[in-house]
């Protein structure tokens, strides 16, 4: 078994520029979270253009479904923007791809205390591994089938539709 990471940005890999005043994006943690993590599954990381998945047009989501396309391993696990990580695993569910292919993200930056990202990597990095070929949405505890998933903005949770 071996392991795709696809890193497209959203609130998991933002970064608090304190001379702003906001959050915006530099490199990403994925290499420094995977070492972290101490994940010893061969895998490989690909990060693409890191965007606010808000700012994520047809044309990054067909650079996503590329990169899986192009990707070898059975599991592949991407790092999203949840505000719209359901049109993203929309048009990968569509192309039927021959993987396990899970979405996750964060509610609050990796680099910020109390983060859920962490959890949601390890949650998705370990359901990849034994989901059959699709595409799901890992976040809370919990995994969803792309087209039963939507997020609750009021509570801040990922639900069934």
């Amino acid at each position: 078994m071996s392991l795709r990471v696809i890193a497209t940005g959203g609130t998991f890999d933002k970064h608090y520029d304190e001379i702003r005043g906001k959050l915006d994006f530099a490199e990403s943690y994925l290499p420094a979270v995977l070492k972290r993590c101490r994940l010893t599954l061969p895998h490989t990381l690909h990060v693409l253009p890191l965007l606010d998945s808000l700012d994520m047009t047809e044309a990054d989501r067909q650079r996503v479904l590329d990169a899986c396309r192009a990707a070898t391993e059975p599991a592949i696990v991407i790092i999203h923007g949840t505000d719209t990580m359901r049109e993203t695993a929309a048009v990968l569910g569509a192309a039927n791809l021959p993987a396990a292919i899970v979405l996750t993200g964060a509610m609050i930056p990796y680099e910020v205390a109390n983060s859920d990202a962490l959890f949601n990597l390890g949650c998705a990095v370990g359901v990849a591994q034994t989901l059959p070929h699709g595409v799901y949405v890992a976040m809370n505890g919990q995994v969803f089938p792309w087209d039963n998933v939507q997020k609750n903005r009021s509570a801040g949770v990922f639900q069934p539709l």
